[in-house]
């Protein structure tokens, strides 16, 4: 459970974040939550799959970051062993909300930024601090407010993404079967990508669709970053043999 209040530079003007990868803070999450916007920056380190929510059953991106639930092969000696980590994991423990507000007599929404005041990494004493002394944002939560926008803009426009794979008939169901170095053999299914041979059959005005759209450049940073499949077996077999 979390307990997101609203952030002000009143009740919190002391907090501070601390932004150490560890287990401890919730880092051990097996895949994140991404966005087409983030694709390019994602697939040089991590595999890109979509899941299906069992609830909606609605499809979403991810990155993959182990095999098991509670395992993430990225966090390494406390450290997170890559030079780029995904938005939805760094933007703890903020969160985007929305407040009513009136502006010249009209009612209007705006994104506001909430923080779980119970997250391990929120304090008094340690950490990146808020808000500077007399009360302005510091550039850390500058940072944050960035970020969260990028991420809200990224859910919305994956709802137009998905539907457009669907649409192509672009998504199918990945089964990966692997044997570790010690002899144990793992499989990891529940997951979609993206369907190359359909890709290859849409004709030029379909693909012009995708391209305008801005999607076909996602398509491509997804098909690609499966190559880092390879490194989470590298990583599981280091773990296994460091045991």
């Amino acid at each position: 459970m979390t307990n997101a209040v609203l952030l002000n530079n009143v009740e919190h003007r002391d907090l501070r974040v601390m932004t150490e990868r560890s287990a401890d803070f919730g880092d051990d999450a097996w895949y994140a939550l991404t966005f087409p916007l983030e694709f390019r920056a994602l697939q040089g380190h991590y595999p890109i799959f979509f899941q299906r929510d069992a609830g909606n059953g609605n499809f979403f991106p991810l990155v993959l970051l182990g095999f098991q639930p509670g395992e993430n092969l990225y966090l390494r000696d406390g450290k997170w062993n890559s030079s780029y980590v995904p938005l939805t994991i760094r933007r703890e423990p903020f969160l985007i909300g929305r407040q009513s507000v009136v502006e010249d007599g009209i009612e209007k929404t705006r994104r506001v930024i909430h923080i779980d005041l119970d997250s391990p990494r929120v304090n008094r004493e340690r950490g990146e601090p808020l808000f500077l002394e007399y009360g302005g944002n510091s550039s850390f939560l500058d940072t944050v407010a960035d970020m969260l926008e990028a991420i809200h803009q990224g859910i919305e426009q994956n709802e137009k993404f998905v539907r457009a794979l669907q649409v192509h008939g672009l998504l199918e169901p990945f089964t990966l079967d692997v044997t570790l170095d010690n002899g144990e053999s793992n499989q990891l299914k529940g997951f979609y990508t993206i369907d190359e041979e359909r890709l290859r059959g849409l004709n030029a005005e379909d693909l012009d669709e995708l391209h305008q759209a801005g999607f076909l450049e996602a398509i491509y940073m997804a098909m690609a970053s499966q190559s880092q499949l390879r490194r989470l077996i590298d990583e599981k077999n280091r773990l296994l043999s460091s045991q």
